[in-house]
């Protein structure tokens, strides 16, 4: 099982134990255990392999939850959850999706009011009965109602791209491990980047089936460990489900028609019809096979046995159609294709293109890790320059800072820089190699106004501002509150700008328009944070942001020395939204950033 298969089982267990009653020191055990496995970047199956390391060696997995990972990475059930789930009413795993609704509150609907599905929860809420109950109201009753759909789409249980993308590393691995696999790439919703992906496809270049290899390769694919079973094998394609229900879709093409095949799969839908519109201009057909000339009678079946004009590289195949290649994280069917035609497709920014992140949290907070050790980790990836943001003091539930505590914090960052400083001297280097920002993550209050004084978040260099709570106030108050700190001249980027976790709360309600363009009049930054939960800005956003002339900054916030590794995450979600090195702010030099702070208020 992967990190994340692994950190969704615990959090399982703890939701089901919280259904029950169970004791909350138990509870928060499992909780505290899946965010630790959940924020890992090495693989706990590479950890165990390891003679010398131990599963205890992380902070939370003590002796009885090791074992209980050593079960998981086996593929063996653990009993435990096998009796929860007997214990616990199917019904209450759907009502505990819907946002808002924790263990505690489904245990209520399903035991005082008989609730057994997400329909029935929806027909309480709209005849008046859920409020009736201890602990809801009229309130909670009618954001129950506006959350059901959410809880009701399907789009909202398809696997986050940063969970995907540990499934397809470990296919390819395994794939390129079978003497008959020349190449072999992912493509679909994956190689777009897109923020959730449902099934995984595969294309792999072998042999003809008449030769073997093709069957070598399918034989080899239905080995790999995670396969549930087989759900369709034929000459050229092979389907399989993996354990989590995640299907895999594998083709095996030639190399003739290999590139055709990865740019068909790749799609997307709207992106491969203007082409195929395109290749009939053209008197062209295009199909997974290749490009070929128009011939009447011909399908995708025949094609296949016949030699493609174009299809070895995805390049031939957007040649023959008159374009350049076109990246994946574009084909989705808007602005990539006259972009293309027009000679003006973006050099879209790489992880490469970063120099610094602006947006993490130390043990100050709720982070894991020191300011020494979190600067130490963003040295050894290369960062020229980071700041450090825990929260602000309205965060309580994450110990967050005061004044007092936040300016104790800065003078410590003051001494690190000056460390630093040394160093660098006594390495004969102009620069130090890195610098730390003195900043901080405040919170636009409800009443609006930020959690702290203006008179100190002037003598900082980096203010982030978030808003964590309120977030089901009406949209013009969410609006202006947003708004407000905007226009404060000591903010620099508003953070999470639609507060969204992926699969499990939807954005708050703001109107995005305003903000875009309040942020392009004062020069404000806003982010794209890359934890693969959030990825917030979106894709859209984040290209309406920059039509608007507005700086972006991609920030992990991270919570541990592994967090900073997400940066690819929301770098993918950057290049979904046609974004240039140029158009992200960290990606400047410090001194060119402070340049382009100083000239924008």
């Amino acid at each position: 099982m992967t990190n994340a298969e692994i950190a969704g089982v615990f959090e399982e267990i703890a939701d089901l134990l919280e259904f029950k009653g169970e004791n909350a020191f138990r509870i928060r055990a499992y909780r505290n255990a899946a965010r630790t496995v959940e924020g890992m970047v090495e693989s706990l199956a590479g950890v165990r392999a390891d003679a010398g390391r131990k599963l205890t060696e992380f902070d939370g997995i003590g002796s009885d939850l090791a074992t209980k990972i050593e079960t998981l990475l086996d593929g063996l059930p653990l009993k435990m959850l096998e009796d929860l789930r007997k214990a616990v009413p199917a019904s209450a795993f759907d009502i505990m999706r819907v946002p808002g609704l924790g263990p505690k509150k489904a245990r209520l609907l399903v035991e005082q009011l008989g609730i057994d599905s997400l329909d029935a929860l929806e027909a309480a809420c709209q005849a008046g009965r859920v409020r009736s109950l201890k602990g809801f109201g009229g309130k909670t009753e009618a954001a129950i109602l506006e959350n059901v759909g959410f809880a009701k789409n399907p789009e909202n249980r398809r696997m986050l791209w940063y969970d995907a993308d540990l499934l397809v590393q470990r296919l390819l691995e395994h794939m390129r491990g079978c003497a008959a696999v020349v190449r072999i790439e992912a493509a679909g919703s994956w190689r777009r980047g897109k923020q959730t992906v449902g099934d995984l496809d595969l294309v792999v270049e072998s042999g003809t089936p008449q030769s073997g290899d093709v069957a070598m390769v399918m034989d080899h694919f239905g080995a790999f460990p995670d396969v549930q079973s087989v759900m369709l094998r034929g000459d050229t394609k092979m389907s399989v489900r993996l354990t989590g229900d995640v299907q895999v879709d594998l083709r095996v093409v030639r190399g003739a028609s290999f590139g055709a095949a990865l740019q068909y799969f790749t799609g997307s839908k709207e992106h491969n019809v203007v082409l195929r519109g395109r290749a009939r201009d053209r008197g062209l057909s295009i199909n997974e096979y290749g490009v070929f000339p128009i011939t009447d009678g011909e399908t995708a079946t025949s094609a296949r046995d016949r030699t493609p004009e174009h299809g070895a590289t995805e390049e031939e195949v957007y040649a023959a159609v008159g374009l350049p290649w076109i990246p994946p994280e574009l084909r989705e069917g808007r602005e990539e294709i006259e972009w293309a035609e027009e000679g003006r497709l973006p050099t879209l920014v790489s992880v490469e293109d970063i120099r610094g992140d602006l947006h993490m949290h130390t043990h100050a907070t709720d982070g894991e890790e020191s300011l020494a050790d979190m600067a130490a980790a963003a040295i050894a990836r290369g960062l020229e320059y980071i700041a450090i943001t825990d929260h602000g003091q309205r965060v309580r539930m994450a110990h967050g800072l005061d004044a007092s505590r936040l300016l104790r914090q800065w003078e410590e960052i003051d001494r690190l820089n000056e460390k630093l400083r040394e160093q660098a001297r006594e390495e004969g280097r102009k620069t130090p190699r890195l610098v730390v920002l003195k900043g901080i993550e405040v919170d636009m209050l409800e009443k609006g106004g930020l959690d702290l004084p203006d008179e100190v978040l002037e003598q900082g260099d980096w203010i982030v501002a978030s808003l964590h709570y309120g977030q089901n106030q009406p949209r013009e108050q969410i609006t202006k509150r947003i708004l407000e700190a905007i226009e404060n001249p000591n903010i620099r980027v508003i953070g999470h700008p639609t507060g969204r976790l992926i699969n499990r709360r939807p954005a708050y309600d703001v109107d995005m328009e305003a903000v875009i363009d309040a942020a392009a009049s004062t020069g404000t930054f806003l982010e794209i944070n890359a934890n693969p939960m959030r990825l917030d800005l979106d894709d859209v956003h984040a290209a309406a942001a920059r039509r608007a002339g507005v700086k972006l900054v991609i920030s992990t916030d991270a919570h541990s020395i592994q967090g900073l590794d997400l940066m690819r995450c929301g770098v993918i979600q950057a290049r979904r939204a046609g974004l240039q090195a140029a158009d992200v702010a960290n990606t400047l030099t410090l001194k060119s950033l402070q340049k382009l702070i100083a000239s924008s208020r």
